[in-house]
């Protein structure tokens, strides 16, 4: 028997991972702005789902309770906080340039009891931060914590237009990188230009995985362009594969002349082996 619990989804910052907390009797909706405990520390997070049911194995850790939802008092101090991280971004902007360090310093933020800030950065290298986060300690009189982001997170975190015109799809949506391959452009037929099937981040664009599943499904047991198949005993050469008309172009010869032959999917998918 799985045991459930009644839990809420709540995100300590805009698109992080879900976390799942459960209610304390208050009355919570979403949106609402609360207090929970993380592994970081006292921290205040944003209500994005629930209440809803999931068992102990969908969930994969021990659920902790919701603290209270922030009263006036909270919400006076975490207004004070974001003004301060704001300060402490700055401050460690400039001591990272006053120690020669190749840093881009992108966010800070403070723990709600101000007892640990958090600074995240990118860097095109390594970055040895110890005499910086000595000199931040002593400023703060806090704990210091100097977190390095790889350069999609780093878009995400900063935002970015990308080639379609809107947003990037991680600063809008994504809470997870899924992993991008060169094959999904392939699949889905896609001139490889690395120029227009790449991301403000530099690697390949997440909108890549959408419809690759659909595409994979759809072109099983289609020819590939350009490749040379055997239709009606004599040889043809695949000139288009459309796979929203689900339709191949054939070019055979007859009377030494080219002859274009149209053929629906489901004249190959009815030659695929068993199991494809």
């Amino acid at each position: 028997m799985n045991l459930k619990a009644l839990v809420y989804g709540v995100e300590t910052t805009k698109l992080s991972p879900i976390q799942y907390y459960a209610g304390n009797g208050e009355d919570i909706k979403i949106k609402d702005l609360v207090l929970v405990n993380t592994e970081m520390g006292l921290d205040v997070g944003r209500v994005v789902s629930g209440p809803k049911e999931l068992t102990f194995e969908e969930i994969g850790y021990e659920v902790t309770s919701i603290l209270r939802k922030l009263n006036d008092e909270d919400l006076e101090k975490y207004s004070e906080n974001k003004k301060l991280a704001e300060k402490a971004k700055k401050i460690t902007e400039i001591k990272a340039k006053e120690l020669g360090l190749p840093m881009r310093i992108l966010s800070a933020r403070y723990m709600f009891d101000r007892s640990k800030i958090i600074v995240y950065f990118g860097s095109d290298t390594r970055v040895d931060f110890r005499e910086l986060v000595k000199d931040l300690a002593k400023e703060f009189k806090a704990r210091i914590e100097l977190r390095q982001i790889g350069i999609r997170d780093e878009v995400k975190m900063i935002g970015a237009v990308g080639l379609c015109g809107q947003m990037t799809c991680c600063s809008r949506f994504l809470r997870k990188f899924d992993s991008i391959k060169m094959e999904m452009a392939k699949t889905q037929q896609m001139l490889i230009n690395t120029a227009k099937i790449s991301g403000r981040c530099g690697r390949l664009m997440c909108c890549l995985a959408y419809e690759n599943d659909f595409y994979e499904s759809t072109l099983k047991c289609i020819p590939n362009e350009g490749t040379t198949i055997e239709y009606e005993n004599v040889p043809a050469r695949v000139i288009t594969v459309n796979a929203f008309l689900k339709q191949v172009t054939l070019q055979i010869i007859e009377n030494n002349q080219p002859v274009m032959v149209k053929l629906p999917f489901e004249y190959f998918k009815k030659k695929c082996p068993l199991g494809d």
